[in-house]
């Protein structure tokens, strides 16, 4: 019997040229790329493809976040300049938030954000106590609308414009708290959507909000030495009879991106999908066990990240690798406004 490989972080590293990182979307949501990697030869695609991948009674879930205008720029009294992206909001008018700033405010200090409105420093919060804990003068949801701006990631360079407002979110976006998209979903439109519903291809959701610890960097060679961030999901009992008629009628579970799986894993680690909402900080590495998710759609990944870890876990170390050399050497655009790809359980 071999003994399973220990993967470190220094394994899911690869060169990837610069100008491949996507700072714009694609012109049409579904004229992306995707690369089909299912097969032992990648296939290389364009999205509007899918519904013809997929087979009629085959469940697409979807992750229906909303993307909320997370970062806020103000300043403290003494002039000096805050950026703050919120990253959760709390009962009371109050949010948690990082901050950046010269000098961290102290509690009982105030923020004066967008020029609009006064915010109070409570004080630290989070679970590492790395977050600001702070109180809003009204619906923090409201304001963020008004006064915030897109929270693209890191890098991405452009400033957030009208455009990022309509393209960094999903068409079916509902229930606003992510502070990034569940970007595999960015590249669904009416029409690929039309296409699914006519080929047989049966919908739901789950909710997942995506926090900005997904751009949190594996800091420890050793990955079993690093810990997620959390974030809220729900998985409910409509989602769980969806799942469950289709594994009666043979039909296979796609995950709509990396953010639908971790809820829906999330939801099974008792052994069986079971409706319920929670916080989840699963890690998934090549070993874990699923038990739901059959098919997945996903962007590429950031080089030593632990999307590219659950990829791997996913569809084979190896496998995933090459498709990503493949992906290097065939142009693809990379990251959250980058190009596609499909993946079977390996």
């Amino acid at each position: 019997m071999s003994t399973p490989r220990v993967f470190t972080l220094s394994d899911f590293d690869f060169a990837l040229p610069a100008e491949l990182v996507a700072q714009h979307p694609a012109p049409q949501r579904s004229a992306s790329r995707l690369l089909d990697g299912r097969g032992p030869v990648p296939v290389d695609r364009v999205f509007r493809d899918l519904p013809q991948l997929l087979a009629p009674g085959d469940l697409l879930v979807f992750n229906d976040t909303r993307v909320i205008k997370a970062r806020l720029y103000g300043e403290k009294p003494t002039g000096g300049a805050v950026e703050a992206l919120v990253e959760r909001v709390l009962p009371g008018h109050e949010v948690l938030a990082q901050l950046r700033a010269s000098k961290s405010p102290k509690p009982g200090s105030t923020i004066r954000f967008a020029g609009a409105f006064d915010a109070e420093v409570l004080g630290r919060g989070g679970p590492d106590g790395s977050l600001f804990h702070l109180r809003f003068p009204d619906e923090p949801l409201a304001l963020l609308e008004a006064h915030g701006h897109v929270p693209l990631p890191p890098y991405i360079t452009h400033a957030d414009t009208a455009d990022d407002a309509q393209r960094y979110q999903t068409v079916f976006a509902r229930r606003p708290g992510a502070v990034a998209a569940p970007t595999a979903s960015l590249h669904f439109d009416d029409e690929v959507l039309a296409a699914l519903e006519a080929r047989g291809v049966k919908r739901t959701a789950v909710t997942l909000h995506v926090g900005a610890g997904t751009f949190q960097p594996v800091r420890a060679e050793s990955i079993a030495e690093h810990r997620m961030h959390s974030e809220w999901f729900e998985v409910d009992a409509e989602a769980v009879a969806a799942v469950e008629a289709t594994r009666a009628a043979g039909g296979r579970v796609v995950a709509a991106g990396t953010t639908t799986l971790r809820a829906l894993e999330s939801a099974a680690l008792s052994g069986r999908l079971e409706a319920g909402a929670r916080e989840t900080d699963l890690f998934i590495t090549p070993g874990f066990t699923f038990r739901v998710v059959d098919v997945l759609i996903t962007n590429f990944h950031l080089p030593r990240s632990t999307l590219l870890m659950l990829v791997a876990a996913f569809a084979g170390y190896e496998h995933v690798m090459a498709l990503y050399r493949h992906g290097v050497e065939a142009r693809y655009r990379f990251f959250s406004y980058g190009d596609a790809m499909l993946l079977a359980r390996g």
